[in-house]
């Protein structure tokens, strides 16, 4: 009786063991992104010496071109390359990106033109390596299990959870070794997060095709791409069919080249955006607008799938607000864990880049809460919607919280660490409202043959919203400066915080009152 045969016949017994090759696939990946995130924007103003405004719209860059480029490297996995080759050549190109940080940091004191062409050609390469390796990984898991099985969703639980450990270990471990007020020690969080990539890379290399099967017929997943297939009238609903590949897409030497070329041009990118022209806060609202025209003049939709996407572009409009607000973590919450908070314990100063764990910690520690709490509510669960608007009002009452923290206090006095950690507590309980029920609604509500092109909607909504968070991030008080926004002046930390909370407070509202009507707009017929 072989290995195949095991499998299918205690289908319901346990996980199978390739979950947990992409689980530590996917934590050592996040480990390396977060850890590098942790530290790039103090990098950036205690190294590279460039001040907050233009590190904060570069760190807005960064992460929206981050959420961009997947939607080319998913289009490449499915065409062309299959699921697992994308997976190692992203992880590969995303190394590679920090160990050009690496050399960044061993040489800024000294080469001023070189450091920044290399710190420039890092966060390109990171970029190009995302788009490759963040939608492969994801959609593997999935496909694990035969449809219906209901061991989907603890699968998709177990899997988020190595995210948030990669998440959690990645900022302690890069900020233990890089962020220790010395500028010169920045580039071992870079070196740490770049090995940290290459064991993702050899985790994948090493036990892919050993236990990364098909349920059903033991085949390796992902090696060829696929293609969904309707085959309702057997009763079997889509499956995944594999597709021909032109030869020369897998050739190795043209491979390389399209990658470097692809890399470079991330380069390209994010220097332009950052260096002459912000053009993507712009390219972004050209993309919806171009994606909003395709889906609503196809006249094959019916009425009602049209009501049902017009809900996936309101909700992506209101995800926008909750997401700028929550990834300040990565920029001005930064800066003010530097510069403002109170980190000494004893001899100990705890460095301003592990308060980024605090977000994945608290996932950790609370998902299995919010998840209980929502089936214990039964019939009394609140509506997709209503979660959302809720999402948004806890993270407005995380920076109400913080806010209260800081209001009055003396220039120059830092205040307790229980302020941003209270902070990122909240954040997270708004996150866990929001974050899941997103990809989920467009799943559920997006036409078959618009699923991929409302998926983009979805990353290109996060993208504007870390583009946003830049900008935003961009107008961090300092002593003596000022600054405006759509005629709000802000002078302190306080006048900072209470912007959020506006933005926050008064979209969670709306999108309250929204949510009967787009709860009645959900089941559109």
């Amino acid at each position: 009786m072989n290995s195949t045969i095991l499998e299918k016949d205690v289908p319901q017994k346990g996980h199978p063991k390739g979950l947990y090759v992409l689980f530590a696939t996917e934590m050592w990946e996040r480990f390396n992104y977060y850890g590098m995130r942790a530290i790039l924007v103090l990098f950036m103003t205690k190294a590279l010496l460039f001040d907050k405004a233009f590190a904060s719209n570069l760190y807005g860059s960064y992460t929206g071109l981050v959420y961009l480029t997947p939607l080319i490297g998913g289009y490449m996995a499915d065409r062309y390359w299959g699921n697992k080759r994308s997976i190692i050549v992203g992880g590969l190109i995303m190394a590679i990106g920090e160990f050009l940080l690496f050399f960044c940091g061993s040489l800024y004191n000294s080469s001023e033109s070189l450091s920044t062409l290399l710190f420039f050609s890092g966060l390109g390469f990171m970029i190009a390596g995302n788009g490759f390796f963040k939608p492969n990984i994801s959609s593997l898991v999935g496909q694990l299990y035969p449809k219906g099985d209901r061991r989907i969703d603890a699968a998709y639980t177990i899997f988020y959870m190595g995210i948030n450990v990669g998440g959690a270990f990645g900022p302690f471990l890069c900020g233990l070794v890089g962020d220790t007020g010395n500028p010169a020690d920045f580039k071992w969080a870079f070196l740490v997060a770049g090995i940290g990539m290459l064991i993702s890379v050899v985790v994948q290399l090493l036990f892919h095709n050993k236990y990364v099967k098909d349920p059903k017929s033991g085949e390796v997943l992902g090696l060829t791409p696929t293609t969904h297939v309707n085959v309702d009238e057997t009763d079997k609903g889509d499956v995944l069919k594999p597709v021909s590949t032109p030869s020369k897409a897998t050739n190795p030497f043209l491979m390389a080249v399209g990658l470097l070329l692809f890399s470079f041009l991330a380069v390209g990118l994010i220097y332009v955006d950052a260096k002459v022209f912000s053009y993507l806060f712009y390219l972004l609202i050209a993309s919806i607008v171009l994606i909003a025209s395709i889906i609503f003049t196809d006249k094959k939709l019916t009425s009602g799938e049209k009501t049902r996407v017009a809900v996936i572009f309101i909700v992506s409009f209101f995800v926008i607000f909750f997401w700028s607000a929550f990834e300040q973590a990565g920029a001005s919450l930064t800066y003010f864990a530097e510069e403002q908070t109170q980190r000494q314990v004893g001899s100990f100063t705890v460095p301003a880049s592990w308060f980024q764990s605090l977000n994945s910690v608290f996932v950790v520690a609370f998902a299995p809460l919010f998840a209980w709490l929502w089936v214990k509510m039964g019939k009394r669960e609140p509506s997709s919607p209503t979660k959302m608007a809720l999402g948004l009002f806890l993270l407005a009452v995380g920076y109400l919280w913080i806010g209260f923290g800081v209001k009055d206090v003396a220039p120059g006095v830092k205040v307790s660490m229980i302020w941003l950690t209270g902070m990122y507590a909240l954040h997270t309980w708004g996150e866990l409202c929001l974050s899941p029920i997103g990809l989920s609604m467009v799943n559920k509500l997006a036409p078959l043959k618009f699923a991929s092109l409302l998926m983009a909607v979805w990353f290109t909504a996060n993208a504007f919203a870390n583009n946003l968070a830049g900008k935003l991030s961009a107008l961090y008080p300092e002593a003596g400066k000022p600054t405006v926004f759509l005629g709000y002046q802000m002078t302190n930390m306080n006048d900072f915080f209470m912007l959020f909370v506006g933005m926050a407070g008064v979209a969670s509202i709306i999108l309250f009152l929204l949510s009967k009507k787009l709860q009645t707009m959900m089941n559109a017929k």
